[in-house]
């Protein structure tokens, strides 16, 4: 009998691949690597799309993008890290969601298939080639699966909520200094 099976392969396969494209996407925030732009230039752009205040957006964002990919990769407390990452790709999306949902228009396929994925290994579980099932998944019990997703979608909700209301608030603002010319 062998130690792990194919699921086991591919989850470590989505695991890897979501988890490093995910480190790396937040590695450009925090450190500038990758052709990113840190801490400061992302939070520039954080203030600029509605997620305010910048600085704190752009780090919380970069923490969970890196954080919840490098936990997802090795397989540890894997509730908390897909949560983590389908939190701050919910909020990529709510960004992207005026352009569409294809990439190449700008839109939010890229961020949504990354949520999906992250909050899918969350559910599923890490397969046998893991670091949870190492440890004997005490960071991955069952009732941690709806703690995690459920505190993590209300924050996500409350966040990405205030930042419609802020881009509202200026597309109106906007609009009334055009009428007022």
């Amino acid at each position: 009998m062998t130690c792990f099976d194919r699921r086991d392969l591919g989850l470590l396969l989505l695991r890897l691949g979501t988890g490093g494209v995910l480190a790396a996407h937040g590695a450009q925030k925090l450190f500038g690597w990758f052709g990113g732009h840190g801490i400061e230039g992302t939070g520039q752009f954080m203030e600029s799309v509605g997620y305010a205040p910048g600085k704190a957006s752009a780090t919380a964002a970069g923490l969970a993008e890196t954080g919840g990919g490098l936990l997802l990769a090795l397989g540890l407390a894997t509730p908390a890290a897909g949560a983590a990452a389908a939190g701050a790709m919910a909020g990529a999306s709510a960004v992207h969601l005026p352009s569409g949902f294809f990439a190449q228009e700008g839109g939010y396929e890229h961020a949504a298939s990354l949520g999906l994925t992250a909050a899918g290994l969350a559910v599923t579980g890490p397969g046998r080639l893991s670091l949870d099932h190492a440890l004997g998944h005490v960071l991955d019990r069952g009732w941690m699966v709806p703690a995690a997703l459920g505190a993590v979608a209300a924050g996500t909700a409350v966040v990405v909520g205030a930042r419609n209301r802020r881009v509202r608030r200026q597309q109106e603002g906007e609009q009334e200094a055009l009428f007022e010319e």
